[in-house]
């Protein structure tokens, strides 16, 4: 049990770290476009991984469902990069929290 809620945290810190330098890079590219720019998390796959998202795309239709891709992953993929992996990073944090004593650390 340590060991999954130590995976859980250290999921969450690096999701919460992916999460804290996307948001750094659309912060810069919206101050030097003097306009709102949101990286969307599917033009960030593309640029890091071309075909992964199309490998993801064909390994979701062959092993799961050939009408997973468009009502559920692609709104998915619109949405801004850094809010993904913050929703990841939170789910992560509530799933390796650890519930304090009642009594406090110091109780017997």
């Amino acid at each position: 049990m340590r060991i999954a809620r130590f995976l859980c945290r250290m999921g969450a810190g690096l999701a919460l770290l992916v999460a804290i330098v996307l948001g750094t890079l659309d912060s810069i590219q919206s101050v030097s476009a003097s306009s709102v720019v949101l990286t969307s998390l599917g033009n960030a796959w593309l640029n890091l991984d071309p075909e992964g998202l199309t490998l993801a795309e064909m390994a979701a239709d062959n092993y799961i469902s050939a009408d997973i891709w468009r009502p559920y992953i692609a709104p998915l993929l619109a949405q801004p990069a850094f809010a993904i992996f913050l929703v990841i990073a939170l789910a992560f944090w509530i799933l390796g929290y650890k519930k304090p004593h009642f009594a406090g650390r110091f109780s017997a």
